[in-house]
């Protein structure tokens, strides 16, 4: 399998939940509020035998009439309309804000990839619609409803007889992680459960979980599995080691 990663940048984010840019080179973290968290924002590419896959879709962002991550695959040699199979962990505003695009032509919001299959848990999206502000945005779901192209899924399973997904809780009571096994390799994908290679190393329960207690004993259980099965793991806000 080849892994691309498609870091958006750097950004620092409080109990606002809004996410500010981060510059290593000439911002301090200690000017940032009080509290402020420095995360990586990168979502992931995944290209296995079968498909193109995209995991996450960061926050959407547009610099020029494009959007950053489609900017991000072109310059990684990829077409956006080359994304098969779009999987996502949940739906927060950071890792949601790319499933949909504004067209400009129309002034509405459409799919960002119309050409790939999202896959989604079904009571994620409802209680991102309950939920609501600010740790989602509905309207850059409502593409989502009733699309041929979603699929909704309950609970734990398989996705073309090698991407398992499973409903776990943590970060938000219906995140999923994923693993794609492909070729003789396993790759692992835990969202917001498993953010950062250091979370994956220490006992840390995060105020900012859902179930913090259940996300670390989640991460302990996955880095010791993965580890005695050589997984390779990729971590959505690591500002160092996307990859292990």
């Amino acid at each position: 399998m080849k892994i691309i990663p498609l870091s958006e940048g750097s950004f620092t984010i409080d109990k606002t939940k809004l996410f500010v840019p981060f510059d290593h080179d000439q911002h301090d973290l200690q000017e940032r509020p009080t509290g402020s968290l420095l995360v990586e924002i990168q979502p992931f590419l995944v290209i296995t035998s079968e498909d193109v896959l995209l995991l996450d879709t960061g926050l959407g962002f547009e610099k020029d009439g494009v959007m950053q991550i489609h900017r991000n695959l072109m310059d990684a040699g990829i077409n956006p309309g080359e994304v098969t199979k779009v999987l996502m962990s949940h739906l927060h505003k950071d890792h949601a804000g790319g499933v949909s695009r504004l067209n400009h032509g129309t002034g509405k919001l459409e799919r960002a990839f119309p050409q790939a299959t999202y896959y989604i848990q079904k009571k994620e999206l409802e209680f991102a619609f309950e939920k609501g502000f600010p740790s989602y945005i509905p309207e850059e779901l409502e593409c989502l409803k009733d699309c041929p192209n979603v699929v909704l899924l309950d609970g734990d399973g398989v996705i073309n007889g090698y991407i398992q997904y499973q409903l776990v809780g943590g970060h938000c009571p219906y995140h999923q992680v994923f693993r794609i096994v492909d070729g003789g390799e396993t790759v692992f994908f835990g969202g917001d459960d498993a953010p950062s290679l250091l979370q994956m190393k220490t006992k840390f329960v995060a105020k900012y979980d859902h179930d913090g207690k259940l996300a670390m004993e989640l991460r302990q259980q996955w880095w010791q599995q993965g580890r005695e099965a050589d997984w390779r793991f990729l971590f959505y806000h690591d500002t160092k080691t996307p990859v292990v």
